[in-house]
């Protein structure tokens, strides 16, 4: 049985961070379509917010942090006008897989499957809920591993964070739900007195953006 007043980890130093940031803005994203495998670019104003997000994290000062970033291009882009020299591209950070609705917007799947989302319904030739939670702890187990030494961050997408973030506090990958993530928004992950906890969430790369 899980003993709730054990701290999930004593040997981390107590700034320990891992912190997730979403890619900046893409013309999929900016109108709302499910966007995984599909390569597409940064908007001018989705490469703008990955510099200003740069600039946002370096403002934390983290110990010389492990990049990590998904494969995709938007990834991969944002990480590189962030200032991160990208440690290693995993495909175990990417987003997750919307099969037959890729490309699609929520109000199109709608018409078909009322009330769907990427929480509560299944992507018909995608990814399950159970195997997107199986890769995040996975990635957080990889993670984990890294942080005594180490500080983490992570580029990649939107729903995939969530998943990581909910897997972090111990919760069911549909609890990702709870957790908005706007375009190269980041969240900072670490730990209380050993516990794991969400610091800072959704931080927007600068005013307005």
């Amino acid at each position: 049985m899980l003993d709730d007043h054990r701290p999930e980890s004593d040997s981390l130093p107590p700034d320990a961070r891992l912190v997730l940031l979403r890619h900046g803005e893409t013309d999929w994203a900016r109108t709302g379509r499910h966007t995984s495998v599909t390569d597409v670019p940064l908007t001018d104003r989705g490469e703008d917010q990955a510099r200003a997000a740069g600039g946002r994290i370096a403002m934390l000062g983290l110990r010389h942090p492990l990049v990590v970033a998904s494969p995709r291009t938007r990834a991969l882009r944002t990480a590189e006008l962030a200032g991160f020299a990208v440690d290693r591209a995993w495909d175990a950070v990417r987003e997750w897989e919307y099969g037959d609705y890729e490309g699609l917007t929520t109000p199109e799947i709608r018409r078909e499957v009322p009330h769907w989302t990427v929480w509560t319904h299944p992507c018909p030739g995608g990814e399950t809920a159970d195997a997107a939670s199986s890769r995040a702890d996975l990635v957080l187990s990889v993670v984990s591993a890294t942080l005594p030494e180490r500080d983490v961050v992570v580029v990649g997408h939107g729903h995939f964070s969530r998943v990581l973030i909910a897997r972090w506090i111990g919760e069911p990958v549909t609890e990702g739900r709870r957790f908005a993530l706007g375009p190269a928004g980041s969240t900072v992950l670490g730990f209380e007195h050993g516990f794991r906890q969400v610091v800072s969430h959704n931080v927007p790369p600068e005013h307005g953006a």
